[in-house]
Protein backbone atom coordinates (compact mmCIF):
# COMPACT_ATOMS: atom_id res chain seq x y z
CA UNK A 1 0.00 0.00 0.00
CA UNK A 2 1.61 3.66 -1.40
CA UNK A 3 2.17 5.56 1.64
CA UNK A 4 0.65 2.77 4.03
CA UNK A 5 2.29 0.63 6.36
CA UNK A 6 1.21 -2.48 8.51
CA UNK A 7 0.96 -1.94 12.26
CA UNK A 8 1.10 -4.46 14.38
CA UNK A 9 -0.39 -4.68 18.00
CA UNK A 10 1.37 -4.56 21.18
CA UNK A 11 3.10 -8.14 21.92
CA UNK A 12 2.78 -9.47 18.69
CA UNK A 13 5.48 -10.94 16.61
CA UNK A 14 7.91 -8.41 14.67
CA UNK A 15 7.78 -8.92 10.70
CA UNK A 16 10.08 -7.61 8.23
CA UNK A 17 9.59 -4.67 7.20
CA UNK A 18 7.17 -3.77 4.36
CA UNK A 19 5.43 -7.00 5.36
CA UNK A 20 1.80 -6.84 4.59
CA UNK A 21 -0.72 -9.38 5.75
CA UNK A 22 -2.36 -11.59 2.74
CA UNK A 23 -5.93 -12.04 2.12
CA UNK A 24 -8.14 -13.55 4.91
CA UNK A 25 -4.84 -13.90 7.38
CA UNK A 26 -5.93 -13.65 10.93
CA UNK A 27 -4.03 -13.71 14.07
CA UNK A 28 -2.65 -16.46 15.99
CA UNK A 29 -4.93 -17.64 18.68
CA UNK A 30 -2.46 -16.79 21.55
CA UNK A 31 -1.79 -13.52 20.73
CA UNK A 32 -2.36 -11.28 22.94
CA UNK A 33 -5.19 -9.21 22.05
CA UNK A 34 -5.13 -5.47 20.49
CA UNK A 35 -6.42 -2.78 21.98
CA UNK A 36 -10.41 -1.82 21.02
CA UNK A 37 -10.14 -0.55 17.38
CA UNK A 38 -6.33 -0.22 17.01
CA UNK A 39 -5.40 1.22 13.94
CA UNK A 40 -3.46 -1.58 11.85
CA UNK A 41 -2.66 1.10 8.80
CA UNK A 42 -0.92 3.99 9.89
CA UNK A 43 1.12 6.91 7.34
CA UNK A 44 4.40 5.22 6.34
CA UNK A 45 5.90 8.99 7.93
CA UNK A 46 4.40 7.80 11.30
CA UNK A 47 5.94 4.39 11.14
CA UNK A 48 9.49 5.18 12.20
CA UNK A 49 7.91 7.07 15.55
CA UNK A 50 7.49 4.78 18.65
CA UNK A 51 3.87 6.11 18.97
CA UNK A 52 0.60 3.72 17.99
CA UNK A 53 -2.50 4.92 16.84
CA UNK A 54 -5.00 6.29 19.42
CA UNK A 55 -7.90 3.68 19.37
CA UNK A 56 -11.19 5.62 18.17
CA UNK A 57 -14.94 4.67 19.15
CA UNK A 58 -15.46 3.54 15.67
CA UNK A 59 -14.51 0.35 13.96
CA UNK A 60 -11.93 0.96 11.19
CA UNK A 61 -13.63 0.57 7.26
CA UNK A 62 -12.59 -1.86 4.99
CA UNK A 63 -10.97 -1.96 2.30
CA UNK A 64 -11.18 0.52 -0.51
CA UNK A 65 -13.29 2.98 1.75
CA UNK A 66 -11.06 5.79 3.21
CA UNK A 67 -8.90 6.08 6.38
CA UNK A 68 -10.15 7.14 9.81
CA UNK A 69 -9.21 10.21 11.19
CA UNK A 70 -7.34 9.20 14.07
CA UNK A 71 -4.71 11.23 16.33
CA UNK A 72 -1.23 9.19 17.00
CA UNK A 73 -0.92 8.63 20.59
CA UNK A 74 -0.04 5.81 22.67
CA UNK A 75 -1.95 3.58 24.85
CA UNK A 76 -0.58 2.76 27.93
CA UNK A 77 -3.58 0.73 29.50
CA UNK A 78 -4.37 -2.89 29.56
CA UNK A 79 -5.58 -4.32 25.73
CA UNK A 80 -9.38 -4.80 25.40
CA UNK A 81 -10.96 -7.34 23.59
CA UNK A 82 -9.59 -7.91 19.55
CA UNK A 83 -10.59 -5.34 16.96
CA UNK A 84 -10.82 -6.87 13.21
CA UNK A 85 -7.73 -6.11 11.06
CA UNK A 86 -8.33 -3.96 8.46
CA UNK A 87 -6.40 -1.59 5.94
CA UNK A 88 -7.66 1.58 3.51
CA UNK A 89 -7.37 1.30 0.13
CA UNK A 90 -5.59 4.69 -0.23
CA UNK A 91 -3.71 7.25 1.26
CA UNK A 92 -6.17 9.25 3.88
CA UNK A 93 -6.60 12.30 4.94
CA UNK A 94 -6.23 12.90 8.74
CA UNK A 95 -8.79 15.69 10.38
CA UNK A 96 -6.89 18.41 12.37
CA UNK A 97 -6.51 18.10 16.04
CA UNK A 98 -9.11 20.60 16.73
CA UNK A 99 -11.77 18.47 15.07
CA UNK A 100 -10.40 15.76 16.89
CA UNK A 101 -10.53 16.97 20.60
CA UNK A 102 -14.03 18.02 19.69
CA UNK A 103 -14.46 14.51 19.22
CA UNK A 104 -12.80 13.51 22.11
CA UNK A 105 -15.29 16.16 24.40
CA UNK A 106 -18.09 14.51 22.98
CA UNK A 107 -17.14 11.21 24.05
CA UNK A 108 -16.43 12.55 27.65
CA UNK A 109 -19.71 14.01 27.15
CA UNK A 110 -21.09 10.36 26.41
CA UNK A 111 -19.51 9.07 29.18
CA UNK A 112 -20.94 11.76 32.23
CA UNK A 113 -24.00 10.52 30.56
CA UNK A 114 -23.40 6.92 31.31
CA UNK A 115 -22.13 7.48 34.89
CA UNK A 116 -25.57 9.72 35.24
CA UNK A 117 -26.96 6.46 34.13
CA UNK A 118 -24.89 4.18 36.64
CA UNK A 119 -26.37 6.39 39.34
CA UNK A 120 -29.83 6.04 38.71
CA UNK A 121 -29.34 2.68 37.90
CA UNK A 122 -31.90 -0.12 39.24
CA UNK A 123 -31.80 -1.82 42.33
CA UNK A 124 -28.58 -4.22 41.69
CA UNK A 125 -25.19 -4.09 40.43
CA UNK A 126 -22.23 -6.42 39.66
CA UNK A 127 -19.78 -6.50 42.22
CA UNK A 128 -16.52 -8.91 43.10
CA UNK A 129 -18.12 -10.85 45.31
CA UNK A 130 -21.90 -11.30 43.37
CA UNK A 131 -24.92 -9.17 43.03
CA UNK A 132 -25.12 -6.15 45.40
CA UNK A 133 -28.82 -5.31 46.67
CA UNK A 134 -29.48 -1.97 46.48
CA UNK A 135 -32.99 -1.97 48.02
CA UNK A 136 -32.69 0.33 50.87
CA UNK A 137 -35.43 -1.43 52.41
CA UNK A 138 -33.92 -4.81 52.03
CA UNK A 139 -30.81 -3.62 53.15
CA UNK A 140 -31.93 -2.40 56.53
CA UNK A 141 -34.16 -6.01 57.32
CA UNK A 142 -31.22 -7.95 56.53
CA UNK A 143 -28.86 -5.22 58.37
CA UNK A 144 -31.23 -4.88 61.49
CA UNK A 145 -29.30 -2.64 63.97
CA UNK A 146 -27.21 0.29 62.59
CA UNK A 147 -23.51 0.20 63.87
CA UNK A 148 -21.69 3.30 63.74
CA UNK A 149 -18.69 3.42 61.63
CA UNK A 150 -17.03 6.29 63.85
CA UNK A 151 -18.66 6.23 67.03
CA UNK A 152 -18.50 10.36 68.26
CA UNK A 153 -20.40 11.43 71.83
CA UNK A 154 -22.46 14.05 69.74
CA UNK A 155 -23.80 15.28 66.28
CA UNK A 156 -21.61 18.02 67.18
CA UNK A 157 -18.37 15.98 66.72
CA UNK A 158 -19.45 14.69 63.91
CA UNK A 159 -19.96 18.49 62.38
CA UNK A 160 -16.52 18.81 63.57
CA UNK A 161 -15.33 15.67 61.34
CA UNK A 162 -17.25 16.87 58.61
CA UNK A 163 -15.68 20.01 58.25
CA UNK A 164 -12.14 18.30 58.43
CA UNK A 165 -13.21 15.70 55.66
CA UNK A 166 -14.20 18.71 53.33
CA UNK A 167 -11.00 20.37 53.94
CA UNK A 168 -9.15 17.25 53.10
CA UNK A 169 -11.13 16.64 49.54
CA UNK A 170 -10.58 20.34 48.94
CA UNK A 171 -6.90 19.66 49.33
CA UNK A 172 -6.71 16.70 47.20
CA UNK A 173 -8.49 18.81 44.16
CA UNK A 174 -6.50 21.68 44.69
CA UNK A 175 -3.16 19.68 44.81
CA UNK A 176 -4.22 17.66 41.99
CA UNK A 177 -3.95 14.52 43.82
CA UNK A 178 -7.31 13.50 43.30
CA UNK A 179 -7.21 11.35 39.74
CA UNK A 180 -4.16 9.44 38.84
CA UNK A 181 -2.78 9.07 35.22
CA UNK A 182 0.24 8.51 33.05
CA UNK A 183 2.40 11.36 32.01
CA UNK A 184 3.61 9.59 29.19
CA UNK A 185 0.63 9.59 26.51
CA UNK A 186 0.97 11.36 23.76
CA UNK A 187 -1.19 13.07 21.05
CA UNK A 188 -0.37 13.68 17.51
CA UNK A 189 3.01 12.73 18.75
CA UNK A 190 3.28 15.80 20.97
CA UNK A 191 4.05 14.53 24.58
CA UNK A 192 3.36 18.11 25.74
CA UNK A 193 0.06 17.86 24.28
CA UNK A 194 -0.79 14.68 25.23
CA UNK A 195 -0.50 15.64 28.67
CA UNK A 196 -2.75 18.51 28.56
CA UNK A 197 -5.28 16.37 26.88
CA UNK A 198 -4.78 13.90 30.26
CA UNK A 199 -5.08 16.86 32.31
CA UNK A 200 -8.88 17.63 30.65
CA UNK A 201 -9.57 14.53 30.78
CA UNK A 202 -8.79 14.01 34.32
CA UNK A 203 -10.47 17.07 35.33
CA UNK A 204 -13.68 15.98 33.69
CA UNK A 205 -13.57 12.34 34.91
CA UNK A 206 -13.00 14.41 38.56
CA UNK A 207 -15.52 16.30 38.46
CA UNK A 208 -18.12 13.04 37.09
CA UNK A 209 -16.90 11.45 40.28
CA UNK A 210 -17.51 14.38 42.69
CA UNK A 211 -20.90 14.62 41.15
CA UNK A 212 -21.94 11.21 41.67
CA UNK A 213 -20.60 11.18 45.49
CA UNK A 214 -22.41 14.58 46.30
CA UNK A 215 -25.36 12.97 45.25
CA UNK A 216 -24.75 9.89 47.29
CA UNK A 217 -24.04 12.24 50.47
CA UNK A 218 -27.27 14.10 49.72
CA UNK A 219 -29.28 11.12 49.27
CA UNK A 220 -28.31 9.36 51.96
CA UNK A 221 -30.28 8.03 55.16
CA UNK A 222 -29.79 6.04 58.04
CA UNK A 223 -30.24 3.31 56.68
CA UNK A 224 -28.81 3.71 53.14
CA UNK A 225 -25.35 4.14 53.17
CA UNK A 226 -24.36 0.63 52.03
CA UNK A 227 -26.07 1.40 48.58
CA UNK A 228 -24.00 4.87 48.40
CA UNK A 229 -20.92 3.04 48.90
CA UNK A 230 -21.29 0.14 46.59
CA UNK A 231 -23.07 3.20 43.84
CA UNK A 232 -19.59 5.19 44.45
CA UNK A 233 -17.27 2.16 44.64
CA UNK A 234 -18.80 1.39 40.71
CA UNK A 235 -18.47 4.74 39.62
CA UNK A 236 -14.81 4.37 40.44
CA UNK A 237 -14.50 1.37 38.51
CA UNK A 238 -16.39 2.70 35.35
CA UNK A 239 -13.57 6.13 35.18
CA UNK A 240 -10.89 3.35 35.87
CA UNK A 241 -12.48 1.31 33.13
CA UNK A 242 -12.91 4.48 30.62
CA UNK A 243 -9.27 6.11 31.52
CA UNK A 244 -7.34 2.59 30.85
CA UNK A 245 -5.90 4.38 27.96
CA UNK A 246 -3.90 6.83 30.12
CA UNK A 247 -3.81 4.84 33.22
CA UNK A 248 -6.51 6.94 34.77
CA UNK A 249 -7.95 6.51 37.71
CA UNK A 250 -9.62 8.05 41.18
CA UNK A 251 -6.57 8.23 43.48
CA UNK A 252 -7.64 5.35 45.97
CA UNK A 253 -6.63 7.94 49.17
CA UNK A 254 -9.08 10.46 47.93
CA UNK A 255 -11.70 7.39 47.28
CA UNK A 256 -11.48 6.49 50.72
CA UNK A 257 -11.94 10.34 52.06
CA UNK A 258 -15.04 10.32 50.39
CA UNK A 259 -16.05 6.98 51.20
CA UNK A 260 -15.33 8.04 55.25
CA UNK A 261 -17.38 11.07 54.76
CA UNK A 262 -20.47 9.17 53.25
CA UNK A 263 -19.84 6.83 56.45
CA UNK A 264 -19.44 10.41 58.52
CA UNK A 265 -22.50 11.95 56.69
CA UNK A 266 -24.74 8.08 58.02
CA UNK A 267 -23.54 8.37 61.26
CA UNK A 268 -24.50 11.75 61.83
CA UNK A 269 -28.06 11.40 60.64
CA UNK A 270 -27.86 8.74 62.73
CA UNK A 271 -26.72 10.82 65.86
CA UNK A 272 -28.92 13.42 65.26
CA UNK A 273 -32.07 11.45 64.83
CA UNK A 274 -31.14 9.63 68.36
CA UNK A 275 -31.03 13.08 69.95
CA UNK A 276 -34.02 14.36 68.41
CA UNK A 277 -35.54 11.31 69.96
CA UNK A 278 -34.26 11.68 73.48
CA UNK A 279 -35.04 15.40 73.37
CA UNK A 280 -38.66 14.40 72.59
CA UNK A 281 -38.63 12.00 75.13
CA UNK A 282 -37.06 14.36 77.54
CA UNK A 283 -40.02 17.00 77.12
CA UNK A 284 -42.51 13.98 77.37
CA UNK A 285 -41.06 13.50 80.70
CA UNK A 286 -40.88 17.13 81.92
CA UNK A 287 -44.71 17.70 80.70
CA UNK A 288 -45.63 14.13 82.86
CA UNK A 289 -43.64 16.07 85.69
CA UNK A 290 -45.60 18.97 85.35
CA UNK A 291 -48.88 17.52 84.82
CA UNK A 292 -48.59 15.44 88.11
CA UNK A 293 -47.00 18.71 90.18
CA UNK A 294 -50.22 20.23 89.34
CA UNK A 295 -52.28 17.61 90.15
CA UNK A 296 -50.50 16.90 93.16
CA UNK A 297 -50.83 20.78 93.68
CA UNK A 298 -54.67 21.14 92.77
CA UNK A 299 -55.35 18.15 95.20
CA UNK A 300 -53.26 19.57 98.24
CA UNK A 301 -55.61 22.80 97.44
CA UNK A 302 -58.92 20.47 97.49
CA UNK A 303 -57.54 18.75 100.70
CA UNK A 304 -57.33 22.24 102.95
CA UNK A 305 -59.93 23.61 101.90
CA UNK A 306 -62.00 19.95 102.92
CA UNK A 307 -60.11 20.36 106.08
CA UNK A 308 -61.10 23.63 107.04
CA UNK A 309 -64.65 22.87 105.95
CA UNK A 310 -64.63 19.93 108.51
CA UNK A 311 -63.16 21.69 111.67
CA UNK A 312 -65.25 24.36 111.17
CA UNK A 313 -68.15 21.42 111.27
CA UNK A 314 -66.80 19.81 114.13
CA UNK A 315 -66.79 23.17 115.72
CA UNK A 316 -70.54 23.68 115.55
CA UNK A 317 -71.47 20.32 116.28
CA UNK A 318 -69.41 19.94 119.03
CA UNK A 319 -71.21 23.12 120.55
CA UNK A 320 -74.66 21.07 119.84
CA UNK A 321 -73.44 18.34 121.97
CA UNK A 322 -74.22 15.70 119.38
CA UNK A 323 -71.45 13.20 119.74
CA UNK A 324 -72.58 10.84 116.61
CA UNK A 325 -71.72 13.62 114.76
CA UNK A 326 -68.73 14.60 116.54
CA UNK A 327 -67.05 10.89 115.89
CA UNK A 328 -67.83 10.66 111.95
CA UNK A 329 -66.58 14.24 111.69
CA UNK A 330 -63.58 13.42 113.63
CA UNK A 331 -62.55 10.08 111.58
CA UNK A 332 -63.22 12.15 108.31
CA UNK A 333 -60.46 14.40 109.60
CA UNK A 334 -58.43 11.80 110.11
CA UNK A 335 -58.72 10.86 106.66
CA UNK A 336 -58.43 14.09 105.48
CA UNK A 337 -54.81 14.16 107.03
CA UNK A 338 -53.88 10.77 105.96
CA UNK A 339 -54.50 11.66 102.44
CA UNK A 340 -52.58 15.13 102.66
CA UNK A 341 -49.51 13.42 104.47
CA UNK A 342 -49.48 10.83 101.13
CA UNK A 343 -50.32 13.53 99.01
CA UNK A 344 -46.95 15.23 100.65
CA UNK A 345 -45.10 12.74 100.35
CA UNK A 346 -45.71 12.10 97.31
CA UNK A 347 -44.72 15.66 95.85
CA UNK A 348 -41.92 15.22 98.19
CA UNK A 349 -40.53 12.29 96.32
CA UNK A 350 -40.65 12.64 92.78
CA UNK A 351 -39.49 8.57 92.67
CA UNK A 352 -43.15 7.73 93.82
CA UNK A 353 -46.18 6.58 91.81
CA UNK A 354 -47.60 3.67 89.69
CA UNK A 355 -46.03 1.56 87.44
CA UNK A 356 -48.90 -0.02 85.29
CA UNK A 357 -49.29 -2.37 82.64
CA UNK A 358 -51.43 -2.12 80.03
CA UNK A 359 -52.12 -4.13 76.05
CA UNK A 360 -53.62 -3.50 73.08
CA UNK A 361 -54.32 -6.39 71.23
CA UNK A 362 -56.04 -4.57 68.06
CA UNK A 363 -52.83 -2.41 67.44
CA UNK A 364 -49.76 -4.52 68.68
CA UNK A 365 -51.20 -8.35 68.55
CA UNK A 366 -51.59 -10.57 71.53
CA UNK A 367 -48.32 -11.18 73.91
CA UNK A 368 -47.22 -7.62 73.63
CA UNK A 369 -47.26 -5.27 76.99
CA UNK A 370 -46.24 -1.58 78.06
CA UNK A 371 -44.85 -1.59 81.17
CA UNK A 372 -44.66 2.12 82.39
CA UNK A 373 -44.59 4.44 85.11
CA UNK A 374 -46.82 7.95 85.87
CA UNK A 375 -46.46 10.23 89.01
CA UNK A 376 -50.26 11.25 88.07
CA UNK A 377 -52.87 12.12 90.96
CA UNK A 378 -55.24 9.37 88.90
CA UNK A 379 -53.19 7.00 86.73
CA UNK A 380 -55.78 6.15 84.75
CA UNK A 381 -55.54 9.53 83.06
CA UNK A 382 -51.99 8.68 81.34
CA UNK A 383 -53.41 5.61 80.16
CA UNK A 384 -56.28 6.96 78.53
CA UNK A 385 -53.69 9.77 77.16
CA UNK A 386 -51.56 6.96 75.68
CA UNK A 387 -54.91 5.30 74.19
CA UNK A 388 -56.70 7.98 72.38
CA UNK A 389 -55.18 9.11 69.03
CA UNK A 390 -51.85 7.59 68.71
CA UNK A 391 -53.76 3.55 68.31
CA UNK A 392 -56.93 2.77 66.69
CA UNK A 393 -58.33 0.80 70.11
CA UNK A 394 -57.71 2.18 74.18
CA UNK A 395 -55.66 -0.14 76.49
CA UNK A 396 -56.14 -2.78 78.08
CA UNK A 397 -55.31 -2.15 81.87
CA UNK A 398 -53.66 -4.93 84.01
CA UNK A 399 -52.14 -3.64 86.75
CA UNK A 400 -52.25 -0.32 88.57
CA UNK A 401 -49.58 -0.73 91.36
CA UNK A 402 -48.44 2.15 93.21
CA UNK A 403 -44.29 2.38 94.60
CA UNK A 404 -42.76 4.67 96.95
CA UNK A 405 -40.17 4.01 94.74
CA UNK A 406 -41.96 3.29 90.76
CA UNK A 407 -38.73 4.54 89.29
CA UNK A 408 -36.65 1.77 90.39
CA UNK A 409 -39.39 -0.79 90.08
CA UNK A 410 -39.97 0.12 86.64
CA UNK A 411 -36.32 -0.22 85.69
CA UNK A 412 -36.34 -3.63 87.20
CA UNK A 413 -38.91 -4.77 85.26
CA UNK A 414 -37.60 -3.36 81.81
CA UNK A 415 -34.47 -5.53 82.89
CA UNK A 416 -36.33 -8.59 83.35
CA UNK A 417 -37.86 -8.47 79.95
CA UNK A 418 -35.12 -6.57 78.17
CA UNK A 419 -34.48 -9.78 75.62
CA UNK A 420 -37.39 -9.47 74.72
CA UNK A 421 -38.03 -5.62 73.72
CA UNK A 422 -39.65 -4.34 70.38
CA UNK A 423 -36.94 -1.49 70.28
CA UNK A 424 -33.87 -2.32 70.84
CA UNK A 425 -33.01 0.84 70.06
CA UNK A 426 -34.78 3.58 72.33
CA UNK A 427 -35.11 2.30 75.62
CA UNK A 428 -37.66 4.64 75.96
CA UNK A 429 -40.25 2.57 73.88
CA UNK A 430 -41.43 0.34 76.44
CA UNK A 431 -43.12 -2.25 74.57
CA UNK A 432 -42.41 -5.72 75.41
CA UNK A 433 -43.38 -9.48 73.94
CA UNK A 434 -44.32 -11.08 76.82
CA UNK A 435 -47.84 -12.20 77.95
CA UNK A 436 -49.73 -10.80 81.17
CA UNK A 437 -49.32 -13.52 82.97
CA UNK A 438 -45.33 -13.59 82.41
CA UNK A 439 -45.17 -9.82 83.84
CA UNK A 440 -47.09 -10.99 86.80
CA UNK A 441 -44.98 -13.65 87.74
CA UNK A 442 -41.95 -10.88 88.06
CA UNK A 443 -43.71 -8.26 89.25
CA UNK A 444 -45.13 -10.48 92.02
CA UNK A 445 -41.36 -11.72 92.58
CA UNK A 446 -40.38 -7.93 93.03
CA UNK A 447 -43.25 -6.78 95.40
CA UNK A 448 -44.39 -9.63 96.69
CA UNK A 449 -48.43 -10.29 97.21
CA UNK A 450 -50.39 -8.66 94.37
CA UNK A 451 -53.80 -7.66 95.33
CA UNK A 452 -54.92 -6.83 91.96
CA UNK A 453 -54.05 -8.06 88.55
CA UNK A 454 -56.09 -8.77 85.46
CA UNK A 455 -54.52 -11.19 83.19
CA UNK A 456 -57.40 -11.25 80.95
CA UNK A 457 -57.63 -9.27 77.83
CA UNK A 458 -60.87 -7.64 77.13
CA UNK A 459 -59.75 -5.92 73.88
CA UNK A 460 -63.70 -5.18 73.40
CA UNK A 461 -63.59 -2.95 70.70
CA UNK A 462 -61.12 -4.54 68.89
CA UNK A 463 -63.75 -7.95 69.01
CA UNK A 464 -66.70 -5.98 67.51
CA UNK A 465 -64.47 -4.36 64.97
CA UNK A 466 -63.27 -6.47 63.46
CA UNK A 467 -66.26 -8.52 61.94
CA UNK A 468 -66.12 -5.55 59.54
CA UNK A 469 -62.73 -5.85 58.18
CA UNK A 470 -62.32 -6.49 54.85
CA UNK A 471 -61.03 -9.64 53.83
CA UNK A 472 -57.53 -10.10 53.33
CA UNK A 473 -56.15 -9.98 49.75
CA UNK A 474 -53.88 -13.10 48.35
Amino acid sequence: MDGYVFNPAPGWPAQPPGWEPPEGWQPGPDWPKPPAGWVFWIPASAASSPSSPFAPNAPLPPRGQPAPTLPVAVPTGAPPPVAPVAEPAAAGQLVAAPAEIARLVSRVAELENELRQLAAAPTRVQSTDGLVDLDDERVLQEVGIYRYHHPLETSQEYRDRLQEIQDRIKGGIKGGTAVLASDMFTFNNSLAKGRRMTSDYSKLMLRAYNGEADTCVRSLRAGNVVTAKKRLEASADVIARLGAMMEMRINPDYHRIRVEEIELTADFLMKVQEEKEKARDERERLREERKAEQELAAERERLDKEHAHYLNALQAVSASGDQGAVAEITARLVAIDAAIKHNDFRAANIRAGYVYVISNTGAFGPNVVKIGMTRRLEPMDRVRELGDASVPFPFDVHALFFSADAVTLEMELHHAFHAVRLNHINDRREFFFAAPSAVRIVLAEKVGNLLEFAEAVEATQYLQSKKYWPAPSN
